[in-house]
């Protein structure tokens, strides 16, 4: 069990995973296969980790991104947002032999995912040995934050780079096919934020989205795996969580939601502050649920808004 109160909250955290360009389209119509319907449509900045890692700097946690871009005008750009709002992108890498990440995402007319397409080639150069290069950043990290989306190779550098160092990992499965890259590493895992689908893939059984108590069986079983904190997210329908010694369901706070992307991504920033910074699981896991909401209410992956300040003023505690 991580005791979070021995972690430096002032040392960085470090993420490691994707970066892209996100393409976002809400038709107005319904689809037919074949013929173009109207959307409404919008490009932002993405990519899990590079989402999480933009959270944290709007939350003023010192965070490095370890990543990789393409030479070109999406790379340039998504990196001086980055630099523009805190995040250390000096050991990012520069590929001229693939184009920076896309992302193309096209929901529902009531706002979920309906179909998503990336080309997300460029991680493969995430490397063993890149990481090896930065190893120094692992000996002054406060925490890891990854996605799924490295390489199978990478990742197990990743975990012995972090288990070297001590440094807690938290994980978001990213999807349900990445999912089970994960499955050998849980003992190893601080905490982990799948939602349903990811959990079920973790576990390799089904899981009932509207029945709390297999959802929260399913966490408890991810925490019998070797988890300290296990969150698995239900949009709308809020959360379950278990720990070794807790476990429960806490609803999603009620907001209009403007934009579906990114809201995972706010909770896991969101929650791994809090742990850094002393917060008992429960109030962590609620500051989780307040970013989440925030991301929901607001267009594009992360929200400008995003402080401390403003998660508190939606919360009760």
């Amino acid at each position: 069990m991580i005791d979070w109160e021995t972690r430096d909250p002032e040392s960085p955290v470090i993420a490691v995973g994707s970066a892209a360009v996100d393409t976002i389209a809400r038709p107005t119509a319904g689809l037919e296969a074949g013929v173009a319907v109207p959307a409404e449509m919008r490009t932002a900045f993405g990519g899990v980790a590079r989402n999480v890692a933009e959270n944290l700097a709007r939350l003023e946690q010192p965070v490095v991104f370890l990543s990789v871009v393409g030479k070109d005008e999406a790379g340039d750009d998504l990196l001086a947002h980055l630099a523009e709002v805190g995040v250390d992108v000096s050991a990012v890498l520069r590929a001229d032999n693939f184009p920076t990440g896309r992302y193309v995402g096209i929901l529902h007319e009531e706002g979920g995912l309906q179909y998503g397409l990336h080309d997300m080639r460029i991680s493969e150069l995430l490397t063993p040995e890149y990481l090896r290069e930065h190893e120094s950043i692992f000996a002054k990290a406060s925490a890891v934050v990854l996605d799924a989306n490295l390489p199978r190779r990478t990742l197990r550098t990743l975990f012995s780079l972090t288990r070297r160092h001590r440094v807690p990992v938290v994980a978001d499965p990213t999807s349900p096919r990445l999912a089970e890259r994960l499955r050998r590493y849980l003992p190893r895992i601080a905490v982990i934020t799948p939602d349903h689908h990811e959990a079920a893939a973790l576990l390799e059984r089904p899981i009932s989205p509207d029945d709390f108590e297999d959802v929260i069986l399913a966490a408890r079983q991810l925490v019998a795996r070797g988890v300290d904190l296990a969150v698995v997210t239900l949009a709308e329908f809020g959360l379950c969580y278990a720990t070794s010694e807790v476990s429960g369901h806490l609803p999603a706070l009620r907001t209009e939601i403007v934009d579906p992307t990114g809201a995972g991504d706010a909770f896991t920033a969101a929650l791994l502050y809090g742990l850094l910074h002393g917060f008992p699981v429960d109030d962590a896991i609620w500051l989780g649920i307040s970013a989440a909401a925030l991301a929901l209410n607001s267009e594009g992956n992360v929200s400008r808004e995003l402080s401390l300040e403003r998660l508190y003023d939606q919360l009760t505690f």
